[in-house]
């Protein structure tokens, strides 16, 4: 009983880092070649070998050393190289075309 847990407690993990690294490396196809560049951040094709070589590994080799170190990478990606990306590009968070004295709850108007 508690192996049959533990063992679907490994699958369920197997599966949640597989989705995280194809969604990462969809992400980082979509993203412009130059925005990496402009983010100072590895290249577009760098991104693309390492989160695909972490999705192969996850679907063909389900070795936990290496499905750790993929994950290392997927994590990197989403906390570092894709919000810098998103910045570059202009998709930042609650942009919709305001002034560049918006604040976060509006307008700046100089504390009048």
């Amino acid at each position: 009983m508690l192996l049959s847990a533990f063992g679907t407690f490994l699958w369920l993990l197997n599966l949640a880092m597989l989705v995280l690294a194809v969604v990462a490396l969809f992400l980082s196809a979509i993203a412009r070649d130059d925005a990496y560049r402009a983010a100072d951040k590895q290249t577009k094709t760098f991104w693309l070998i390492i989160l695909g070589v972490t999705v192969a590994v996850n679907l063909l080799v389900p070795m936990l050393f290496l499905q750790i170190a993929g994950l290392v990478a997927t994590i990197v990606f989403f906390v570092d190289v894709r919000p810098a990306i998103q910045q570059v590009s202009g998709g930042g968070r609650g942009r919709r075309g305001g002034s560049s004295s918006d604040g976060p709850y509006g307008p700046y108007n100089g504390g009048r």
